[in-house]
């Protein structure tokens, strides 16, 4: 899609047209969603953020400012709704992690591919990724996917938590410190 129909399908979108919005949404859908899923790690929250977020950009599209970025404007939407839920989460206490579902997986390995063990390794450093991400607080981990995932600077992280410069370079810090300490079995550090 042209920049230019991308822009005209915003604008009838804050008229209330709903299949312009629509567009918007096929649009930045897939984006969106890696973004959630990088956020949450769980791609039912990273559904469920995905839809909040749109539901609450539809609601919100009289506030945009046009002068702004409609993709940066939904990624901070996104980032505030993935916030809420891995708050939610964290709250409850649960512990899900993620394991590559069965497509993911190949049913014949190539020949020349990777070894079976380095296959294996993989997984598990995979496995521990996840469930280390899990440790962090949910400001640590947005941060830090934030950081080492979008590649955003600590001032966009900052703006886009609403915090201060040094405390979104310490959330990142405290993440990396975290995930170092989580993973150091790996490398065979104590």
């Amino acid at each position: 899609m042209e920049a230019g129909d991308a822009a005209a399908a915003l604008a009838r979108a804050r008229q209330g047209d709903g299949d312009a919005f629509r567009v918007l949404v096929d649009l930045h859908a897939r984006n969106a969603f890696a973004l959630a899923f990088r956020l949450t790690g769980d791609n039912r929250d990273a559904e469920d953020v995905v839809q909040e977020s749109f539901i609450r950009a539809f609601r919100q599209l009289g506030r945009f400012e046009s002068r702004s970025n409609f993709g940066t404007w939904l990624h901070r939407i996104i980032v505030n709704c993935a916030m809420d839920a891995l708050r939610a989460r964290h709250s409850r206490r649960e512990e899900r992690t993620v394991s590559p579902s069965d497509d993911e997986l190949p049913d014949v390995l190539p020949a020349d591919g990777p070894s079976p063990e380095r296959l294996a390794r993989s997984a598990e450093i995979r496995r521990r990724v996840e469930t280390s991400m899990s440790l962090l607080t949910p400001q640590e981990r947005v941060a830090f996917a934030l950081r080492h995932y979008e590649g955003l600077s600590i001032d966009d992280i900052g703006r886009t938590l609403g915090v201060q410069k040094s405390a979104a370079k310490h959330a990142v810090f405290r993440a990396v410190r975290k995930l170092r300490a989580a993973l150091a079995p790996l490398r065979g550090e104590s």
